[in-house]
């Protein structure tokens, strides 16, 4: 079960360097002094390997697909002037 966190008493510096960063990256204040937490102790993302697997079982998921790139495109355009 996830837990929660809250930043109290952060030094001015590291709050401005935190709320940088979470710009940067589009995330909340907490969420990103969670994946700065991860990362300083070596438990961020998992695997390239791991990844690429979760990735290719999804595909294998959907099963076989036949897209028309026109019509692709079609749905793109749909709706705009």
């Amino acid at each position: 079960m996830a837990k929660s966190i809250t930043l109290k008493n952060l030094p001015d510096a590291l709050h401005a360097r935190l709320a940088a960063a979470a710009k940067r990256h589009r995330r909340s204040l907490n969420n990103e002094a969670i994946v700065c937490l991860e990362a300083g102790l070596g438990t961020a993302n998992p695997s390239v390997e791991g990844q690429l697997a979760r990735i290719r079982a999804l595909r294998e998921s959907l099963g076989p697909q036949s897209f028309d790139p026109d019509e692709i495109d079609a749905f793109k355009r749909e709706g705009r002037p």
